[in-house]
């Protein structure tokens, strides 16, 4: 008896044997399958249950058109498309439990635009040659998706490509079966964070939100962190957030790929969700453990934090330039936005003995957010320290003041 059913996508042309491989693995684990076929020159050894006729056609065009544009980038646009639209129907009707797409660089595109495409809680897998490849930016990235390299496969089966293969259809059946459903009970608050060795807030904050009947979600932003709060945010996931910790900004500005999109710090506002804001960490630059440091930061000294992330730390100009930045995103808000301003300091590090100590840098920076704010933006400063617990009870005072007015609903 089956008791899930897997949606299992590709490219049937080039590469019928893998999916039918994984196709018949799903069913000796007793599970069900869908199948659809996202090809456009060629045509599967047997049927699809969706047909590549379908897919396009969903996509508002057809295969005809695919091939005469005689672009494969143009091509896999139409047929990604018709994927997302018919992927999404399936999950809305009921009839799919997950889903796992194979594919080279042009069957990953295509399965990230349908990942994307569907909701949290919704397993979804990707069976790809380029996984975890810098390729892949993190705003491409569902926030709940699941990749599995694709080693040894690119052209047919062998025993390696089957031990991935395997595994892969075993994950998602397994994750179908294991799967929650997102049920919130309690209003949800996103918060973006760091690890309390730079930013302590949180232990502050997550247990007053609690008591007032809220449920809270942490993200850490740290470029993918900060891509699945972004993300979150844009389906309205959120009555409110506390955004609080953004390196990821910064970084996006100086090039480092530890970065969550070039859309940080608009998804909240753009979907009119109250949002309080405080430049926590925005004097740091996050580089990954292997990069080098560009030229520019030569000179600089760096903060080894692990051999997974490395600081160094912006002047005075750099600082300002993050502010204006910050500011005008802020200023395209639809929602009402409160920026808290700690002037005693935006993370651990920058108190007097630290490694960020820099009270110029530091002026700078406060200087040019308070100058450059947008009118539709209010703006409270203090002279707390972020990680101090008067920062949190102004952020808490209002957040509080937010439900009184009704901006934010009441907790039940």
């Amino acid at each position: 008896m089956t008791d899930k059913t897997i949606l299992v996508i590709g490219t049937y042309d080039t590469k019928n044997s893998e999916l039918e491989f994984i196709a018949e693995k799903i069913r000796s684990l007793d599970g069900a399958i869908l199948t659809m076929d996202v090809s456009v020159l060629g045509n599967p050894e047997t049927p699809t249950d969706i047909s590549k006729h379908q897919v396009a056609e969903a996509g508002d065009s057809s295969i005809e058109a695919a091939i005469e544009s005689g672009n494969e980038h143009v091509a896999m646009n139409i047929m990604s498309a018709g994927a997302q639209v018919l992927a999404r129907r399936l999950v809305d009707a009921g009839q799919i439990d997950g889903v796992i797409i194979l594919g080279g660089t042009m069957g990953t595109d295509l399965a990230l635009d349908v990942c994307q495409a569907l909701p949290l809680g919704m397993p979804k897998y990707v069976v790809s040659t380029v996984s975890f490849s810098a390729l892949i930016p993190a705003e491409r990235l569902s926030p709940d998706i699941q990749m599995i390299l694709w080693a040894g496969g690119l052209y047919g089966m062998n025993a390696i490509c089957r031990a991935s293969l395997a595994q892969a259809a075993g994950a998602v059946l397994g994750a179908a079966r294991a799967a929650e459903p997102v049920q919130v009970e309690r209003p949800l608050i996103g918060v973006t964070s760091l690890g309390t060795s730079c930013l302590k807030y949180i232990k502050q904050l997550k247990p007053a939100l609690e008591e007032r009947g809220y449920e809270v979600a942490v993200f850490h932003a740290m470029g993918m962190g900060g891509m699945a709060f972004e993300q979150l945010a844009a389906q309205k996931a959120f009555v409110c957030v506390f955004d609080f910790a953004g390196s990821e900004l910064g970084n996006l500005l100086a090039g480092s790929v530890v970065n969550a999109g070039r859309d940080r710090h608009r998804a909240a506002g753009r979907a009119g969700i109250p949002q309080l804001v405080a430049p926590g960490c925005m004097d740091l630059i996050d580089f990954a453990g292997w990069q080098d440091i560009p030229e520019r930061f030569a000179d600089r000294p760096i903060h080894m934090h692990n051999k997974l992330v490395k600081n160094t730390f912006y002047n005075q100009e750099e600082r300002r330039e993050i502010a204006r930045e910050l500011n005008k995103r802020l200023g395209e808000s639809a929602a009402p936005t409160h920026l808290i301003i700690p002037r005693g300091g935006i993370e651990e590090w920058d108190r007097p003995g630290g490694d960020c100590h820099d009270p110029e840098g530091l002026a700078a920076f406060v200087s040019e957010l308070r100058e450059t704010a947008a009118d539709s933006v209010a703006v409270t400063e203090t002279e707390a320290h972020i990680n101090d617990t008067e920062f949190s009870a102004i952020a808490l005072n209002i957040f509080d003041q937010w439900v009184s007015d009704g901006i934010v609903p009441r907790a039940p």
